[in-house]
C-alpha cells in the first residue's frame, strides 16, 4: 500500500505543469499542477512542462541581403510555453521547433531589406521578427516575449569602404564650412575697410591697436606698418628737389 500511493501521487514545482494522458488520451481539465496530484499506474502517462521562460541565441547567419552584401548576423529570442496542453499535443518539440523557426526567419527578414535599414533599423526589425515568431508559435503553446538583434558583422573590405565614403564626407562637409567662413569673413573685412576709409585716423588706431597685440604676445621682433601717406609725401619732396636742381 505505501508502494503504491508513492506510484500514484505526484508532485509539480510552481513553474511547471502535468500533461496526462489517460490511455492515450488527453485528460479533460488541462495541465495539472503546481502542487500534487494523482494519477493511475500502467493507465496514466503524464509529461512535465516547463513555464519559465528561455532564451535562444541565435547563431550567427550568413544572410545575403537585398542590396546583394553578405553580412553575419545573430539575435536573442525570449520565449516561454503559454500552454502546456497544446505544446505537448500539437508540437513533437515545441523548443526545437521554435528555435529552428527563430533561425530561418531572421534570415528572411534579413534578406528582404538593404544593408542601411538593416544597420539603422534593428529596433523595428526585432519587433516585426517578434510578431511574425509569435503568430508562427501561437499554435504550438509558446508566447515569444522579445527578440533582440545582437551584432551584424561587415565583410572587413565594406568596412575599409565604409570608413574611406564616411572620412571623404566628413572633409567635404568641413571644406563647405570653412568656404562659408570665409565667405563670411570677405564681407566683415569689406565693411570694416568702408568704415575706416572714412575716417584717416581710424587706419592709425587700427596700426597702433595691432602693435599692443603683437606686444602682448612677448616676440621678439615686431614690424611695423609705414603708413602709405608718408612714404607719398616723402617721394613728393624728393621728386620737387629734382625739378629744382634741373
Amino acid at each position: 500500500m505505501p508502494f503504491s500511493l508513492m506510484v500514484c501521487f505526484k508532485v509539480v514545482q510552481e513553474y511547471e505543469r502535468a500533461v496526462i494522458f489517460r490511455l492515450g488520451r488527453l485528460l479533460s481539465g488541462g495541465a495539472k499542477g503546481p502542487g500534487i496530484f494523482f494519477i493511475l499506474p500502467c493507465i496514466d502517462a503524464y509529461a512535465r512542462v516547463d513555464l519559465r521562460t528561455r532564451t535562444y541565441d541565435i547563431p550567427p547567419q550568413e544572410v545575403l541581403t537585398k542590396d546583394s552584401v553578405t553580412v553575419s548576423v545573430d539575435a536573442v529570442v525570449y520565449y516561454r510555453v503559454s500552454n502546456a496542453t497544446v505544446s505537448i499535443a500539437n508540437v513533437e518539440n515545441a523548443h526545437h521547433s521554435t528555435r529552428l523557426l527563430a533561425q530561418t526567419t531572421l534570415r528572411n527578414i534579413m534578406g528582404q531589406r538593404p544593408l542601411h535599414e538593416i544597420l539603422s533599423e534593428r529596433e523595428s526589425i526585432s519587433q516585426h521578427m517578434k510578431a511574425l515568431l509569435d503568430e508562427a508559435t501561437d499554435s504550438w503553446g509558446i508566447n515569444v516575449e522579445r527578440v533582440e538583434i545582437k551584432d551584424v558583422r561587415l565583410p572587413v573590405q565594406l568596412q575599409r569602404a565604409m570608413a574611406a565614403e564616411a572620412e571623404a564626407a566628413r572633409e567635404a562637409r568641413a571644406k563647405v564650412i570653412a568656404a562659408e567662413g570665409e565667405q563670411k569673413a570677405s564681407r566683415a573685412l569689406r565693411e570694416a575697410s568702408e568704415v575706416i576709409g572714412d575716417s584717416p585716423a581710424a587706419l592709425q588706431l587700427r596700426y597702433l591697436q595691432t602693435l599692443n597685440t603683437i606686444s602682448a604676445e612677448k616676440n621678439s621682433t615686431i614690424v611695423f606698418p609705414l603708413p602709405i601717406d608718408m612714404l607719398t609725401y616723402f617721394m613728393k619732396a624728393k621728386e620737387a628737389s629734382k625739378h629744382s636742381e634741373k
